[in-house]
Parts: C-alpha cells; sequence; structure tokens
C-alpha cells in the first residue's frame, strides 16, 4: 500500500474518531474506493472494512449515556459507511439495531415507530443477499411489534388492506428463510457424511459409526442386529418380566 494511501486512510481514521458523522465524511470514503488498480481497490477495501469494524464497536460502546437521536445518528452513518465498502453483514446487523433501537423507544416517543413497510424492506434485503438467520429474527420481531399495535399507532397511511398483506409477505418470507437455514444445515451434513464415506471406502472400509453425530448414536446401534426399538424399550420390557 502506497504512503499516500496510508495518509488517507490515517485521515479517515481521525475524522472517525473525532465524531465527524456528517455526508463530508462518506464523501471522503467513496474517494477512497475509487481505483484503477483492482488488487489496490480489494486492498483498500479490506483496510477500510477493519477500521470500520474497529472504530464502529468503540463508538457505539461508548454511547450509552447520549440521547437516541445521536445513537441513531452515529448508527445511520455506520451503515452507510458499510454499505459504501461492501461490507451488507455489518450494514444490515446496524440496521436491525436501529430498527430495534427505535422500536424500544417508540413507546416514549412516537416518532420514532418503526413502520411494516420498513421491516418488510429490511426483510427483503436481508433474504436477498442471503442472510437468512438476521432475517428470521426481523421477521420474528416485526410480527411481535405489529402484533402489539393498533392501526392508528402504525401510520396514517397503513390501511387495513395494506398491512394485511405487508404481513403475509413477512410472514411468507420468514418461513423461506427459515427453510433455507434448514436446507442448508441438511446439505452440510450430507457434504460432511459423503466425504467421510468417500474417505474410508479409500482406506478400505465402509463403517459410518464414527462419521456419524450422536443424535444417530441409537439407530446404529441397532445396525445388523435386527432390533426393531430403542434401549429404554427393551428396558421397560425387562422390568416388566421381572415383577411377573
Amino acid at each position: 500500500m502506497s504512503h499516500s494511501v496510508e495518509q488517507q486512510l490515517s485521515l479517515f481514521r481521525y475524522l472517525i474518531q473525532s465524531r465527524s458523522f456528517g455526508n463530508a465524511t462518506l464523501r471522503f470514503l467513496d474517494s477512497l474506493l475509487v481505483s484503477k488498480d483492482v488488487k489496490s481497490l480489494v486492498e483498500i477495501r479490506s483496510s477500510l472494512t477493519q477500521l470500520l469494524k474497529s472504530e464502529s464497536l468503540s463508538i457505539i460502546q461508548s454511547l450509552a449515556a447520549e440521547s437516541i437521536h445521536d445513537k441513531l445518528l452515529v448508527l445511520e452513518f455506520f451503515v452507510r459507511a458499510f454499505a459504501l465498502v461492501g461490507d451488507l453483514e455489518s450494514c444490515l446487523a446496524l440496521r436491525y439495531e436501529a430498527l430495534v433501537m427505535r422500536e424500544i423507544k417508540s413507546a416514549s416517543f412516537h416518532l420514532l415507530q418503526v413502520s411494516p413497510v420498513e421491516w418488510l424492506k429490511f426483510v427483503e434485503d436481508a433474504v436477498q443477499n442471503g442472510f437468512h438467520a438476521v432475517a428470521v429474527k426481523a421477521c420474528e420481531h416485526a410480527l411481535r411489534c405489529i402484533g402489539n399495535n393498533d392501526v392508528p399507532k402504525l401510520g396514517r397511511d397503513i390501511l387495513p388492506e395494506n398491512l394485511k398483506a405487508t404481513i403475509s409477505e413477512i410472514t411468507r418470507l420468514r418461513n423461506f428463510a427459515m427453510t433455507s437455514i434448514t436446507s442448508r444445515s441438511g446439505s452440510s451434513l450430507s457434504t460432511a457424511l459423503n466425504s467421510s464415506i468417500s474417505h474410508k471406502r479409500d482406506h478400505g472400509s465402509t463403517q459410518l459409526d464414527d462419521t456419524l453425530p450422536s443424535s444417530y448414536g441409537y439407530i446404529s446401534s441397532m445396525r445388523g442386529t435386527g432390533r426393531a426399538r430403542p434401549d429404554w424399550a427393551d428396558r421397560r420390557r425387562t422390568e416388566h418380566m421381572g415383577q411377573v
């Protein structure tokens, strides 16, 4: 990395540490990402991502005594900054935190109320980018918050039929995200098992007992014995015969 780039990164760090969370700082960040050299761009993007993660964690932890307005401004800045450097995971995580914070504080400040459309937009972005776990959390939180409010509290522009459609779409996306998580887990298990089978076949063995998770223990214990019941059933039968 050139000396001039290192100086620019140092300046960006200084701007963040001096709490300069305005559009000018974001424009400066954007200017750092303009490069004709792909290798240099990747290196700069990586350095900026690490810098943002480190500084955002420190700054957000220091906001405990600040007003809700100031907290949300800082979160919004880092959401936009992470979006610029392409760190979608951090961007979505902070967006979620901001939505939850607004929802909690909306009991005292009604203008902070998160609309169903805002929840839906977040869930759509999370699902579209493959972050299904946070999408499920957001869906459940959204449905709970919507269920705890009547229509007037959700905004003058929210009609009952529109709210019903929004709830239906959030529910659909939640189910899709949950299915994707389950499918991915099953695929990972299948891949691991296939890999183990291939490894043992290459080494002259086809026994699978030590490749299976512990939850498969009672199944493997019945292999080749002709038993159709788990151990607890046999123990109960033995105890009954002893009593007779």
